[in-house]
């Protein structure tokens, strides 16, 4: 069976879907893989190296993707026009694909996905489960996420993060406040405290307490009316008086400190809005927020996604795609991940589609020339097929 990488296309992405280990486990199970010509360039995997594993690389990728059983990406693909290359045409028809598609952010690629007849998983859809968590891409760079937001704060903060006793007298730890606490707030959390600051977290699923206190952040909530817990590790939005106080004890701690990083998103999608301009309007001149939800929208109100501004005194960054800063590790992380799901279902040598199995049927988009997924048809239904 074939399994072919070709380069993204994302402006801005510079991770790879397969890196060369990877490609050399899975040529050991018996795959032949080939990737296009300078596609792990950006993250420093280099042709030669795939070559050293086994892999063969393509110079011509609607060839490749023509012959390719089997399609490994890191995001959607282009389905042409003013996104650039149509990568879905040139795909063989009845070919599998696996990425992190974001199917709800890109409901006319799936739609287009099922008219070419690809059966397509997202690794985002994913269920949480014990068995699925070698592949979940989700947290994987969600970790890196959470990392590189508490560095891109300290650079920016006209302070100290630690305490530190000098000769010209003290300088007290940064307060440092994060809104979230899945995967990225956690390792936000973390970073920040080994960084020396003081910290605190928020999050509106209570049972998360305890996981705060564990990486040594101080835990503040409100007592919901109704419960916020989706399922999986994700949030659900709240009721109209829950959110009204949780704007309370945002206001509140956003005053207080010196970097608030938010990182919430509902069902690992979309952002809410949670920082409004007023909350900023009362936060110290020369405090920062990392609005770290950008990718869906962004948390804060006065974000622009993709770009740094000052409001208030205030710095807000909200940077996209922040795994792809650290393109390295990033890739390495994704390509285990992807790796993980094919051999799990890798049988006879090649990959065998089983949707009785959980894992598939959570992370099935399109298949058959249809859009399967639940979600996904919901949202293009309401889209007005759109």
């Amino acid at each position: 069976m074939i399994i072919c990488v070709p380069k993204e296309t994302m402006p801005g992405e510079h991770r790879v879907a397969l890196v060369p280990e990877s490609c050399k486990k899975l040529i050991q199970a018996g795959y032949d893989v080939a990737i296009e010509a300078g596609a792990g360039d950006a993250a420093y995997f280099s042709d030669e190296a795939y070559r050293a594993a086994g892999a063969t690389i393509e110079s011509d990728a609607a060839g490749m993707l023509g012959k390719a059983e089997f399609v490994a990406r890191v995001n959607a693909p282009s389905a042409g026009g003013s996104a650039g290359r149509n990568e879905i045409e040139p795909m063989r028809q009845g070919a599998f694909l696996l990425g992190s598609l974001m199917p709800l952010r890109h409901l006319s690629v799936m739609k287009a996905l099922a008219v070419h007849n690809i059966t397509s998983f997202s690794t985002d859809a994913i269920p949480r489960t014990t068995r699925a968590q070698p592949m979940d891409t989700l947290s994987s760079q969600a970790n890196l996420t959470g990392y590189r937001g508490v560095l891109l704060a300290a650079v920016e903060l006209p302070k100290y993060f630690p305490m530190l006793m000098t000769a010209a007298g003290m300088v007290p730890a940064a307060k440092v406040f994060v809104v979230g606490a899945a995967v990225a707030g956690l390792q936000a959390i973390a970073t920040a405290r080994r960084l020396g600051a003081n910290v605190s977290a928020t999050d509106v699923r209570p049972e998360v307490k305890e996981q705060i206190e564990s990486v040594g952040a101080k835990y503040v909530g409100i007592e919901l009316k109704s419960s916020a817990t989706a399922g999986g590790g994700y949030a659900t939005e709240l009721s109209e008086e829950d959110k009204a106080r949780q704007r309370e004890l945002l206001a509140e701690q956003c005053a207080a400190v010196d970097i608030v990083i938010t990182t919430a998103l509902i069902g690992g999608v979309f952002a809410p809005r949670l920082i409004t301009k007023e909350m900023v309007a009362r936060m110290k001149p020369g405090s920062i927020i990392v609005d770290l939800a950008a990718d869906g929208g962004g948390n804060c109100e006065l974000s622009r996604p993709g770009e740094t501004v000052v409001e208030y005194g205030v710095k807000i960054l909200a940077p996209l795609n922040v795994p792809s800063s650290m393109p390295t590790h990033a890739s390495t992380l994704f390509s285990r991940n992807l790796t993980a799901f094919l051999l799990a279902f890798t049988k006879e040598k090649t990959f065998q589609l089983d949707l009785a199995d959980d894992i598939q049927q959570g992370a099935l988009i399109t298949h058959a020339g249809q859009v399967v997924h639940a979600r996904t048809k919901d949202a293009i239904a309401k889209a007005g097929g759109q």
